[in-house]
C-alpha cells in the first residue's frame, strides 16, 4: 500500500513491479489526477507545455491507482488505512505501508491573505489557474528555485513580473554573493524586477505592500515561499516526526511495517524538496522489499535551474567550505560567467557554475560519478580540458534526464528499437523534454549505439 500520488509514489510502485514484487500494489493519491512531473510546472505557466504533457508514464497493468482519495488515519495494530473520497472504499488493508505524502506550501502570515488572485504554487491545478490569467502585473514572493523559475516563466508569458525575496539574493542557500549578483542581473535582463532583502507586509486586491513601504502592483500574487513536509498522517499514527517522518537506512519508520520516502521523509543524508533523493529512495526501497539492495546511503544533491538561456547548477548542500578543502574559483562578470569548485582529495564536494554550459556538463558528471578532477582546473571550467568520462562510460542505471528520470539504459534501448533522432527519442522516453540539459548526453548515447549512419539531430 502506497499513500501518496506524486513522483516518488509513482516511481516506487513502478520499480517495485519491475523488480518482481508478486503481491498486490495499491496507490492512494489525494489529487484528482494521475502522477505528473511537478518539476515542470514552469512549462505550464509559460504555455510551453499543456498540462496533460506533464503526466508521468502510466503504471504497469495490475497496479491499482486511486486518485482523489485522502488517507485520514492509520490503524497500525490492525494494519488498516482509512480514507475518504474517490470510489476505492474507505478502509484499505496493508502488509507493508509506504508513506509518500510529499509536502504542502508554507504560506506566510500576511495581512490580507488568503484572498482572490493569490496562489501558493504547488500543484498542476495551481499552475493551470495562474496560466489562465490574462497578462498583467504579477508578483512572485520567494526567490528559491521554484520562485525564480516561476518568475521567469510568467515573464515569458507576457506578465510584468516582480520577484520579492527576503534573502540577499535569489537562491541564497545555494549561491554565494558573486553568483547571486550575476543571477540577479540575468533575471533583470529577462525583464524581472528583483527586490531582495524584502518581505511582504500586507496585501489587498491588486497591491502588495513591502516592509519598506513600497507598493507593488499585483494582479496575480504567486507564493513560492517553501514547503512543509506532509506528516500529519504519520504523526496521528504515533510515528516519530521531526522535520519529516523519521526513517533509518532501510527507509523504515519506527514501525517496521511502515516506510517513508520523498519530501515527507527525514533521512539523515538527504535534503527534502529535491527530486533526485525521492527517485533514489523509491528505487532503493523497491529493491530492498524485493531482496535486491543494501541500505540506502543518501544521494548527491544537484540543483539545476530550469530557465531557458540561464545555465546554472549548484552541486552539494552549499555553505562555507570545510577546513582543508581546495577551492577553485573563476569569475567573468562582464560575460555573466562564474564558477566555484570545492574539492576534497581531488574530488568535487560542492560547486556553483553559472553561464558555463560545457563546464556544467563535465563537472556534474565528475561529481555524480565521484571521479577526480583533471589537473587543469581552469581549463575544466572554461570547457577546454579533456572531456569528463563519456556518456558511454555511465552505468546503465545512471539517470541522464533528471527532469523525467530517464536512465541511460532507457535511452539506448529506444535507439536500438529504431528512434532515429532527438524528436523520436523524446516521444519514446521523454528525455530532453524538460530543461534540455541532457540533450548532448542523449545525442552521444545514440551515436554510440549506431556509430555509422542514422543522424541524431
Amino acid at each position: 500500500m502506497v499513500v501518496g500520488g506524486g513522483p516518488a509514489a509513482q516511481r516506487f510502485a513502478e520499480r517495485l513491479h519491475h523488480h518482481g514484487h508478486r503481491g498486490g500494489i495499491t496507490v492512494l493519491g489525494a489529487e484528482p489526477r494521475a502522477p505528473y512531473q511537478r518539476a515542470l510546472l514552469g512549462s505550464v505557466l509559460d504555455g510551453t507545455l499543456p498540462a496533460p504533457a506533464l503526466a508521468l508514464p502510466a503504471l504497469p497493468a495490475g497496479i491499482r491507482l486511486h486518485t482523489g482519495v485522502t488517507a485520514t488515519r492509520i490503524d497500525r495494530a490492525r494494519r488498516l488505512v482509512h480514507s475518504n473520497g474517490g470510489t476505492a472504499g474507505s478502509v484499505h488493508r496493508y502488509d507493508t505501508l509506504v508513506l509518500a505524502t510529499g509536502s504542502r506550501p508554507a504560506v506566510p502570515r500576511i495581512p490580507g491573505l488568503p484572498a482572490e488572485g493569490v496562489t501558493a504554487l504547488r500543484t498542476l491545478a495551481d499552475a493551470e489557474r495562474c496560466a489562465a490569467a490574462p497578462p498583467g502585473a504579477a508578483v512572485v514572493l520567494g526567490g528559491g528555485l521554484l520562485g525564480v523559475e516561476a518568475a521567469a516563466a510568467l515573464r515569458r508569458a507576457g506578465h510584468e513580473v516582480a520577484l520579492v525575496h527576503r534573502g540577499p539574493h535569489p537562491l541564497h542557500r545555494q549561491l554565494d554573493a558573486a553568483a547571486g549578483a550575476l543571477l540577479t542581473r540575468r533575471l533583470e535582463d529577462l525583464g524581472v524586477d528583483v527586490h531582495t532583502g524584502r518581505t511582504a507586509a500586507a496585501y489587498c486586491p491588486g497591491k502588495l505592500t513591502l516592509d519598506d513601504g513600497r507598493v507593488l502592483a499585483a494582479d496575480t500574487l504567486l507564493l513560492c515561499t517553501g514547503t512543509v513536509p506532509e506528516t500529519g498522517l504519520a504523526r496521528r499514527a504515533g510515528l516519530s516526526v521531526r522535520t519529516g517522518v523519521v526513517v533509518d537506512g532501510l527507509l523504515r519508520t519506527d514501525d517496521p511495517r511502515i516506510h517513508a520516502i520523498g519530501d515527507c521523509a527525514a533521512h539523515p543524508e538527504d535534503t527534502a524538496g529535491h527530486l533526485e533523493p525521492a527517485w533514489a529512495q523509491a528505487e532503493s526501497l523497491a529493491r530492498q522489499l524485493t531482496g535486491a539492495a543494501p541500505a540506502y546511503g543518501g544521494t548527491r544533491q544537484i540543483t539545476r535551474l530550469r530557465v531557458p538561456g540561464v545555465d546554472l547548477v549548484a552541486l552539494g548542500r552549499g555553505g562555507a567550505a570545510a577546513e582543508g578543502a581546495e577551492v577553485v574559483a573563476f569569475s567573468d562578470p562582464a560575460r555573466g560567467r562564474y564558477a566555484r569548485l570545492t574539492l576534497h582529495g581531488q574530488r568535487i564536494t560542492g560547486a556553483v557554475l553559472l553561464g558555463l554550459p560545457r563546464a556544467i556538463a563535465a563537472v556534474s558528471r565528475l561529481y555524480e560519478l565521484g571521479l577526480p578532477v583533471p589537473a587543469g582546473r581552469l581549463e575544466l571550467l572554461l570547457g577546454i580540458a579533456p572531456a569528463a568520462p563519456g556518456a558511454g562510460e555511465l552505468p546503465g542505471d545512471a539517470v541522464v534526464c533528471r527532469c523525467n528520470n530517464v536512465t541511460k539504459h532507457t535511452v539506448t534501448e529506444a535507439c536500438r528499437a529504431g528512434a532515429a533522432d532527438l524528436a523520436q527519442i523524446a516521444t519514446t522516453t521523454r528525455a530532453t523534454t524538460g530543461c534540455g540539459g541532457c540533450t548532448d548526453v542523449v545525442r552521444a548515447l545514440c551515436a554510440a549505439v549506431r556509430p555509422e549512419g542514422g543522424s541524431t539531430s
